[in-house]
């Protein structure tokens, strides 16, 4: 990899042998293994067993997970936070690898609307819940920094599986717990599972 980037700046016009290029290649090549680090990592080993067994079926919440990634296209990053819910239907996960699950999926090369949809799936499978909800707002700097360069946009994608698919009581009561930096238009009907947005402050 090291000699792919050397070959990279030389292509920009850069002198790869200039004294503060000298040990680029080795930093990108070790940001570059730990930003996609996702793709290696097992997710039983990162649940370590933390399914336990609850007589519960009200909703559980983790919000406001900060999480970065690197956006597949222009390989930018793109980053912001995650809000996850589920409803249980006789198992809950340990509340410090939700976090751990983000970041699973987040380090590898993404776009947010699969990213979005991983986590959930991902949750729905271990643990058979009556629903699950994921809500990522990001900020993607292949959209601030190039092409349109809008700096305040940002962008929302939702996963709405089960109980808060359909039952619109139940997502919005999720909606307004995590308190969304600006209401998602059409939040209120049962058509807006799996909606994406992208607004401006």
């Amino acid at each position: 990899m090291q000699d792919l980037i050397r070959q990279l700046l030389a292509d920009l016009g850069e002198d790869p042998a200039r004294e503060g290029l000298l040990d680029t290649p080795k930093r990108v090549e070790k940001a570059l293994t730990f930003l996609t680090s996702g793709y290696g990592t097992d997710i039983d080993n990162v649940l370590n067993g933390a399914l336990f067994t609850v007589d519960c079926s009200e909703m559980v919440i983790v919000k406001d997970i900060d999480f970065y990634s690197l956006c597949e296209h222009h390989l930018l990053p793109f980053f912001g936070k995650c809000h996850v819910a589920y409803i249980p239907s006789n198992k809950v996960i340990g509340l410090s690898k939700i976090p751990r699950l983000v970041d699973v999926f987040s380090r590898r090369l993404q776009v947010q609307e699969r990213l979005t949809n991983q986590i959930a799936e991902t949750i729905r499978d271990k643990i058979a819940p009556l629903g699950v909800a994921v809500v990522m707002e990001a900020t993607h700097l292949c959209m601030s920094m190039r092409g349109v360069e809008k700096q305040n946009s940002f962008a929302v994608t939702s996963a709405m599986v089960g109980a808060f698919r359909d039952n619109a009581r139940t997502r919005m009561e999720f909606l307004e717990l995590i308190k969304l930096r600006r209401t998602i238009p059409g939040a209120g009907d049962t058509a807006s599972a799996g909606l994406a947005y992208v607004g401006n402050d």
